[in-house]
């Protein structure tokens, strides 16, 4: 084993030990009078190296853990963090959030879950660990291919912002007084490169890059380094366009910011605070009626799965939109209780979320998806925030390129793409069959009938 590879986490002995803590400073709150607490532990590690220009730039390797208590005194909370794992620590800990508790405002929605939505051992096994044991040189030469592959792909990559290998793992275990205690190890693992075509002012940069909980199954780092390239190398055509009203197709990487954006304008903090442009949604089209929206935590190995949310409620699959109306928000116990609603499971965020149209043939790829569109806009690449939740207001920067008659003519650059986001979702033409996974969403590409684009 190389001296600059992190030595591997003891996780079937350590999560003992972690299950210990957490009892430990869970007794503790309730011998200092808590009405209830959570505790949990965790520990992690990461390696993550990066190459420019045939060099190792940098290599950073981290190593953090944590134990995080939250008490209740009624229904005011307090909570407090530790990185050390001795009793005195420990003790310490739990009292500092004891006394934050005593001494903030009182919340009625505050407190732990109702435990009958708890979730109960033993938990599915879904394969969320795949601990990769590679050391620096051996990341590095995996970047350094990515790169490699990339300036052979044309003379005209001049450059590169970088490739990079990045490995993390981690494991914790969580408890409440409720009776709720449960953990498990996780990993995550990528390879990306973004390479920089042409020169002086006709500069342009684009990047690729493969991620997933198995090293195992990430693609070929020359494979990325030459896409990465292709798409770089497309680029060097951009040009501005004429303002107007056109057909919108988003690639499939981009397209799953717009369920995303859905699913951000469905969530409880939004609603509560009504902050959002789907209130009351629930039972109303939202989306075009050929589209559904499924929720699946159970997938095996999967960046969004999980047997229970961040606190320790059950999840299962669901149904979030069938034919374009919204069946359910996205809560947590708190943004539950606060719009007088039962908890989803969702705290911590969503769970494996798959768009789906009714619509899509097996042979919708993006050529298909261009033709579908005929004259209009095929975007890449968005730029800046532009998303105003409370309206719907949608307006991005972005790069792409303008498609006639189903054919690809040149990139476009230095426009803004607008439109209401209330009105894109139900303008969805269609969905491709070239479904792209980027965390824990996954869809097509998405046609949206028309947005207005702000051009020369």
């Amino acid at each position: 084993m190389s001296e600059q590879q992190i030595t591997s986490l003891q996780i079937p002995e350590q999560q003992g030990v972690f299950r210990e803590l957490v009892s430990d400073a869970l007794a503790h709150a309730k011998k200092l009078g808590a009405s209830d607490a959570v505790a949990e532990v965790s520990e992690s590690k990461g390696l993550v190296v990066s190459v420019r220009s045939g060099d190792i730039e940098t290599i950073e390797q981290t190593r953090d853990r944590s134990l995080d208590v939250t008490v209740y005194a009624g229904q005011r909370r307090g909570s407090a963090s530790t990185s050390d794992f001795s009793a005195q620590a420990l003790r310490e800990t739990v009292a500092a959030a004891w006394h934050i508790a005593r001494h903030t405002a009182e919340d009625d929605c505050a407190g732990l879950p109702d435990p009958d939505r708890l979730a109960v051992e033993p938990y599915p096994d879904l394969q969320l660990h795949h601990p990769w044991d590679i050391s620096a040189e051996d990341a590095a030469a995996l970047a350094l291919k990515a790169e490699a592959a990339a300036f052979a792909t044309s003379p005209k990559i001049t450059n590169t912002d970088g490739a990079s290998v990045d490995t993390f793992e981690g494991h914790f275990v969580m408890g409440n007084s409720a009776g709720f205690m449960g953990g498990y190890p996780y990993s995550r693992h990528s390879v990306s490169v973004s390479p920089i075509a042409g020169k002086g002012n006709g500069m342009q940069r684009d990047y690729w890059y493969s991620s997933a909980r198995d090293w195992r199954v990430l693609a070929d780092p020359a494979v990325v380094g030459r896409y990465a390239a292709e798409r770089t190398l497309s680029r060097l055509s951009a040009r501005r366009i004429k303002t107007g009203r056109f057909p919108v197709l988003f690639e499939a990487p981009l397209a799953v910011g717009l369920v995303g954006a859905l699913v951000q304008a469905v969530s409880g903090g939004a609603l509560y605070r009504k902050a959002s442009f789907l209130l009351d949604a629930v039972g109303k089209q939202v989306m075009a009626d050929h589209l559904d929206l499924h929720e699946n935590p159970w997938i095996s190995a999967a960046a969004g799965s999980s047997p229970f949310d961040s606190e320790g409620v059950r999840t299962a699959p669901r149904s979030v939109v069938i034919g374009g109306v919204l069946q359910g928000y996205f809560l947590s116990t708190y943004t539950g209780r606060k719009l007088g609603l039962p908890t989803t499971g969702n705290a911590g965020g969503s769970h494996n979320l798959a768009l789906r149209s009714r619509l899509t043939r097996s042979d919708d790829d993006l050529p298909a998806m261009l033709r579908k569109m005929g004259t209009g806009l095929l975007v890449t690449e968005l730029i800046g925030q532009g998303v105003n939740y409370v309206t719907g207001d949608y307006s991005r920067g972005a790069f792409g390129y303008w498609v006639e008659n189903g054919e690809i003519q040149h990139a476009v650059e230095e426009i803004t793409i607008a439109g209401n986001l209330a009105d894109m979702l139900r303008q969805i033409v269609a969905v491709g069959s070239d479904t792209m996974l980027r965390g824990a969403k996954s869809t097509g590409s998405i046609l949206i009938e028309q947005m207005s684009i702000a051009g020369a």
